[in-house]
């Protein structure tokens, strides 16, 4: 190939090569800068995109599952604020029951108890009724009202937890007021129908209490784990801004220079006409 020709440019074509990979690197440094990221789409790194679409479909399950948990913490709270009530009806009807239990009541002293004992009955009937949220209860296990077991979502994996429903209405609410002292004693005794309920009771407020603490750990355990994800994340596609910053600056000056280059080659072919000067 020839060195003096004004077909064929050399230095101008190493310039330009130069040149253009200088734009290449300013344009993808350009690219991180705007978007904060390393990886911003599957052509800048396609494994490391892949991954990193995967980790955010974990991220936006977690975030679901835990948005459930909060929904279903409201049923929850509303049944063991329902169920509280109800421990603290239990209790007052247990000291109308002793009294009842007493055979030198006069009929109009024991039919003044029954009728403190029926209050008490409906209150713990209404509370157990009452005890809803977004129309969704515990303390029934009748669809209709809204009742049932309530199954949801832990984690992203959607693995499901389970709520068992209890029939408030037949298991908490006592008999009606018993109309002798025996029939009261009785009730009280073991086996009795209010120790029977008021065990139902305690068992529900366990139970529901137990299942709250699991969710607020899961609730937090997600959480963290969220956390460690975008931590994870951030470190596989997120752009060192600083790193970026220089290495923008200094393609701007390869840029100029490459471009300064490419002229002063461009210029190389003038020269040969002064040879043909006379």
């Amino acid at each position: 190939m020839a060195t003096n020709s004004v077909n064929t440019n050399i230095g101008a074509q190493v310039a330009l090569q130069s040149l253009n990979r200088t734009n290449e690197s300013l344009a993808a440094t350009q690219k991180r800068v705007s978007t904060g990221y390393r990886v911003a789409d599957a052509k800048d790194d396609g494994a490391a995109f892949a991954v990193a679409q995967s980790v955010r479909a974990d991220i936006a399950g977690l975030t679901s599952a835990n948005e459930q948990m909060g929904s279903v913490k409201g049923i929850l709270d509303t049944t063991l604020a329902g169920l509280n009530k109800v421990s603290e009806s239990m209790s007052q009807i247990r000291g109308v029951l002793v009294k009842l239990a007493d055979g030198t009541l006069s009929d109009s002293q024991r039919t003044q108890y029954q009728s403190q004992y029926t209050s008490l009955r409906t209150q713990v009937s209404n509370f157990i009724s009452d005890a809803t949220y977004n129309g969704r209860t515990l303390l029934t296990t009748s669809t209709d009202a809204g009742g049932g077991d309530i199954a949801t979502t832990r984690n992203e994996q959607a693995t499901l937890f389970t709520l068992t429903a209890v029939a408030g209405a037949e298991t908490l609410v006592v008999e009606e007021a018993p109309t002798t002292a025996e029939a009261a004693a009785s009730a009280l005794a073991a086996g009795g129908d209010f120790v029977t309920k008021m065990t139902s009771v305690n068992t529900a407020l366990n139970t529901f209490g137990s299942n709250s603490n699991y969710l607020d750990a899961q609730m937090s355990y997600n959480k963290e784990k969220l956390d460690a994800l975008d931590t994870g994340l951030g470190s596989l596609i997120d752009a060192d801004l600083a790193k970026e910053s220089a290495r923008l600056e200094a393609l701007k000056i390869r840029q100029q220079l490459g471009t300064q280059a490419l002229g002063i080659a461009n210029q190389s072919p003038q020269g040969l006409l002064s040879l043909f000067r006379g």
